[in-house]
């Protein structure tokens, strides 16, 4: 970890004309505060979340479109003694050639996932699991967006189990109109020689949706709205339980003005996470308070900077299920450089 990590910074350090054509570097910075306060919720913890991240990278492009990049992405509790809480080694290769793309090896998460809702992966992935272990196929033009990864997530040992995800989304939209679509699978396997022995477990979860975009037709920077059916999959293999599946209605609204907005979030429908009780969030990333059978949230937040290199965002949130409303505060701020910024 300290040879990856002076390498990157001595890299980052040294771009001198003769190298530019062929290096480039970026830097990333990602700072949060995120305190949610859910005392006596039967499905979420109160917590505070805290911290800063720093994401160097090194990059060498030998042509138009094809590179790689290495680097590393390190955490900072806000509180703890600890210089770096977390280290998350970086490095893939990239082919990116319009509509095309193609990423292989330790990239970022936010390129495969950044768009799924957080009945998929809750916000605190961000924070603790920033990178993506496996594959991204992507292809985008005008109408059409579609991308399918894999994430490996534990390689089985003694202590660990294996397990992985296999997802796609889509997007396909014609004027005001569009149709999209999110699944993964994860497969959660046993450990190595275990003293006790595990299901084999997979979870699926499936959302098909409609929506309305009217950003470009108003006075509104977004103004937009879906609604669909999800269904969540489990079955423990050994146990012979079969596919127990759980429907349910999801929505999503949002609507922006200058540097202030609203994204409000709806689920009705049989409870998510059939397993979590066995297994929590090894087993399942969205967010646990979807097993609620009634879910709603409201995020109002107010951009305070918003450009092509800082964002800072306050945000907060109201909570409404088990007949209760649970607040949430969170800001977060998140800095990009690279060396083409520099360069124009």
């Amino acid at each position: 970890m300290k040879i990856l990590l002076r390498v990157t910074l001595l890299f980052l350090i040294v771009s001198s004309d003769g190298l530019a054509q062929e290096t480039f570097w970026k830097a990333g910075l990602y700072s949060f505060f995120d305190n949610t306060e859910f005392g006596h919720s039967s499905f979420q913890i109160p917590q505070t979340m805290a911290g800063v991240r720093f994401a160097p990278e090194l990059g060498v492009r030998w042509d138009s479109v094809n590179s790689i990049t290495f680097g590393c992405n390190m955490l900072h509790e806000f509180g703890s003694n600890k210089a770096v809480g977390d280290f998350f080694p970086t490095a893939y290769y990239q082919f990116d050639k319009k509509p095309f793309r193609f990423l292989m090896g330790a990239f970022p998460r936010s390129y495969a996932v950044e768009r799924y809702p957080r009945i998929f992966f809750q916000d605190s992935l961000a924070y603790y699991r920033p990178n993506i272990n496996g594959i991204l196929w992507e292809y985008s033009s005008g109408k059409l967006f579609l991308n399918l990864w894999l994430d490996w997530t534990s390689r089985q040992s003694v202590n660990d189990h294996e397990a992985f995800f296999i997802g796609f989304s889509g997007k396909y939209k014609i004027g005001i109109f569009y149709l999209q679509e999110y699944t993964y699978m994860f497969h959660f396997a046993g450990k190595m020689d275990p003293v006790v022995d595990e299901a084999l477990h997979d979870n699926g979860l499936l959302h098909t949706s409609v929506g309305l975009d009217f950003s470009d037709k108003s006075i509104f920077s977004k103004l937009e709205i879906n609604a669909g059916w999800i269904a969540g999959l489990d079955r423990a293999r050994s146990d012979n339980t079969g596919w127990i599946v759980q429907h349910g209605f999801l929505s999503e609204a949002r609507i922006e003005y200058k540097r202030t907005g609203l994204f409000n979030t709806l689920y009705s429908g049989t409870g998510q996470m059939h397993y979590y009780d066995d297994h929590d969030n090894e087993l399942y990333w969205g967010d646990p308070i979807y097993r609620a059978k009634t879910y709603n949230r409201s995020d109002f937040y107010i951009d305070f900077i918003k450009n092509n290199t800082i964002s800072t965002r306050l945000i907060y949130s109201l909570h409404f299920a088990e007949n209760t409303t649970y607040h949430e505060q969170a800001l977060k701020v998140s800095v990009n450089l690279n060396s083409l910024r520099f360069k124009r």
